[in-house]
Formats: structure tokens, C-alpha cells, sequence
């Protein structure tokens, strides 16, 4: 065997391992902007195709799944500036975790998220969801802290409304 098809071997195998750990992770954080369990599947697949075409640059970063972070949320973003359809699902799907209390309550959730437009709600799905620093998410997402800040402070504003009838109902 020669030393490439060594090394393509093994780096498959590194990139295998690498979507194994942090499949779950990627999966929730793009549910959680899409608000569609096959727009998210969509997006995740899309994110480890592009990661794994990068996958030495990916490998020798300080954190491959920042690195994988910030290309789903750029993919995210992407696809919503394209708007290549303007289909729309008729009913929501929730990825079932098997550890979630009510789905109702999940899906109003993602229905609250979906209310935001794509970048205050990916500033709230990495600050409150991936439970990022300020610092962490104004880095993904290219922002200026002060943007990160203010964006997720009005964004929770719209979504309070939203959002504590939810946590009546389900603290009760």
C-alpha cells in the first residue's frame, strides 16, 4: 500500500470518528435554525461534506468542531439568502431525543425560533442552546461582540412573549 492510500485510509477513518462524536451535537444545533427535521439533515450532510473536503485544514484547527460550527452556520445562513424555494412543510417534524418531556413544548419552541429572522436565530441557538461566550459566537458568526450582544438581547425580547406562556404551561 502506498503511503497516500495510507494516509487517505487513515484520515477516513479520523473523519469517521470525527462525525461519530459530534453528529448528535451538529444535528440538534441545526434542528434548532431550521426548525425542519429534513431541512436539518440537509444541512448537517451539507456541513460534513464541506468540512470533509477540508479535512487536513479541519484536523490541524484548534477546535475541528468550532470549525464544523461555524460552517454549518454559515451553510445556514447561506441557504437562506438563496431562498432557492419558497416550499414550505406543512407540519413540523420533532426529532424524537427520547429524553424530551412533551414534544408539544418542542415543538413551540421551534416555533418561536422560527419567528426570528436567520441570524439572531443562530445567535441564540450558540449563546443559549451550544451555551457559547459572547466572544465564541461573535467569532463564528464574523460579528462584532457588541452586534452578538444586542441581537441576542432583542431577540430574546420577541421571543419572551412567545415563550413564557410555554414555561406556564409546562410549570404547572
Amino acid at each position: 500500500m502506498g503511503v497516500k492510500a495510507h494516509s487517505s485510509g487513515r484520515q477516513a477513518a479520523e473523519f469517521t470518528a470525527f462525525v461519530r462524536e459530534t453528529g448528535t451535537q451538529l444535528h440538534h444545533a441545526a434542528m434548532l435554525l431550521t426548525g425542519d427535521h429534513h431541512l436539518a439533515e440537509d444541512l448537517t450532510q451539507a456541513t460534513y461534506a464541506k468540512v470533509f473536503v477540508h479535512w487536513r485544514r479541519v484536523q490541524a484547527a484548534d477546535s475541528p468542531l468550532a470549525y464544523a460550527r461555524t460552517t454549518l452556520l454559515n451553510t445556514f445562513l447561506s441557504h437562506r439568502r438563496l431562498r432557492r424555494s419558497t416550499e414550505r412543510p406543512a407540519e413540523l417534524t420533532p426529532v424524537d431525543t427520547g429524553h424530551e418531556p412533551d414534544p408539544g413544548t418542542r415543538l413551540d419552541l421551534l416555533a418561536a425560533l422560527g419567528t426570528l429572522p436567520p441570524l439572531d436565530r443562530a445567535i441564540v441557538v450558540l449563546r443559549y442552546w451550544e451555551d457559547r461566550s459572547v466572544a465564541e459566537t461573535a467569532t463564528d458568526l464574523g460579528l462584532a461582540e457588541t452586534v452578538v450582544r444586542t441581537r441576542a438581547r432583542r431577540a430574546l425580547q420577541r421571543l419572551r412573549p412567545l415563550i413564557d406562556p410555554i414555561h406556564e404551561r409546562t410549570s404547572s
